[in-house]
């Protein structure tokens, strides 16, 4: 055998050994250790707000639904939504009340069994160490919503100065659960509308504009920062969609509105933000979530 042609057989061997295969064959790359994306989530407790309940409206039935805040906060994060709100939510029935009915959750929110709201949240944040890109709470409208029903504009500032003292001592229970189970992953607590202002333009309340005038303080001064003291014990970020939804500016900025005339820019606001003006109820229409997500996402 010619001695070049032994050199150029040896040259090929060593070079297929050194590549791990054929010349023009890309060498296997490891793939060991590679894990795939972390999928983040984002968990939702409270109440009604959150689970999208609207009341019957031009020929829709009452119920909840898609496209509440939460929903929408979900899909502007990016986060896969874990939503345990139930309607009718208060601030004690949050850790003190189980297993809220399937009519009365989300769509698509996890059957809850027996446990409490609260007792859900702490499970799904263990479950999920280290994927939690947000949580969010609103609590408190159930224990105020019914002093909006009342026809006394004092009396009516009575019953919202004690429901929120028990708001208080409620949060102050559940909210260091929640950041202890949450670790570092960031809490924002909600407020609300003030629909209190809506009382301006509704024949159900006789003493309707006194009783809106006396809402901006009471949700301004008492109401709103007593929840943020809570919130920011636990390093929560407090989002004041009291502010956010117009709640605060003055009452003598008035607007031409095509239902009710003249009136108040605050009380118009209200009027297109929840339901309050035309159904007497609480809770946001769309473009009332649309407001809250955006209060929260900022964008």
């Amino acid at each position: 055998m010619p001695r070049r042609f032994v050199l150029v057989v040896a040259l090929v061997l060593a070079l297929t050994a050194c590549t791990g295969g054929p010349a023009g064959t890309p060498t296997p790359t490891s793939t060991t250790g590679k894990k795939p994306p972390v999928e983040r989530v984002y968990v939702s407790l409270g109440d009604s707000y959150a689970t999208g309940y609207r009341p019957a409206d031009n020929g829709v039935p009452a119920g909840t639904g898609r496209g509440s805040f939460a929903d929408l906060v979900a899909a502007r994060s990016g986060l896969r939504l874990i939503n345990l709100a139930c309607n009718g939510t208060t601030s004690a029935s949050v850790r003190d009340t189980p297993g809220c009915t399937p009519e009365n959750r989300a769509p698509d929110a996890p059957d809850p069994g027996n446990q409490t709201q609260l007792d859900e949240a702490v499970h799904a944040l263990a479950d999920h160490q280290g994927e939690v890109g947000l949580v969010t709470v609103v609590l408190g409208g159930n224990d105020l919503a019914p002093c909006a029903l009342s026809k006394d504009a004092q009396a009516a500032l009575t019953c919202a100065s004690d429901a929120v003292a028990t708001i208080q001592r409620n949060l102050a229970a559940i909210l260091p659960a929640l950041r202890e189970a949450a670790g570092d992953a960031e809490i924002v607590g909600l407020t609300y509308p003030d629909v209190f202002l809506g009382a301006w333009v509704s024949p159900a309340f006789p003493d309707g504009q006194n009783l809106a005038r006396l809402s901006v303080p009471m949700f301004r001064d008492f109401f709103n920062k007593t929840l943020k003291s809570e919130y920011d014990k636990i390093d929560a970020k407090f989002v004041d969609i009291t502010e956010a939804t117009g709640g605060y500016e003055p009452l003598t900025d008035i607007t031409q509105n095509p239902t009710y005339g003249p009136i108040p820019t605050p009380v118009a606001k209200v009027c297109e933000l929840t339901y309050f003006c035309t159904h007497t109820d609480v809770h946001p229409t769309p473009a009332g979530h649309q407001a809250i997500a955006a209060a929260v996402t900022g964008r």
